[in-house]
């Protein structure tokens, strides 16, 4: 009789990016930039001045803001769907 193992795989589906392009700060005039906020200690605070800099130095439209409930969980995807459909541009970060 033959034994049969399953092995498993550990990493993520290779993910299809539609569109590549390449952003400057003097770009970003106009644009809608989304933060994804993994929950660390000071990142809040780092994306607040960041807001007010890419506003009024480099003329983004509007930052949007959302914070995940931990950093060891991945961003919902209701997130992810509402990032996607209004943002140009989607960072995300960490910070301690």
């Amino acid at each position: 009789m033959i034994e049969v193992s399953t092995v498993l795989v550990p990493t993520a589906p290779k993910q299809i990016f539609v569109e590549k392009k390449q952003l400057t700060l003097e770009s970003l005039r106009g644009r809608v930039i989304g933060f994804i906020d993994n929950a660390k200690p000071n990142f809040k605070d780092l994306v607040d001045d960041l807001e007010q800099i890419l506003i009024a130095k480099y003329g983004a439209r509007k930052v949007i803001k959302l914070r995940k409930r931990a950093a060891s969980i991945p961003a919902p995807t209701a997130y992810i769907d509402q990032l996607a459909g209004a943002c140009d541009l989607v960072i995300t970060g960490s910070g301690d």
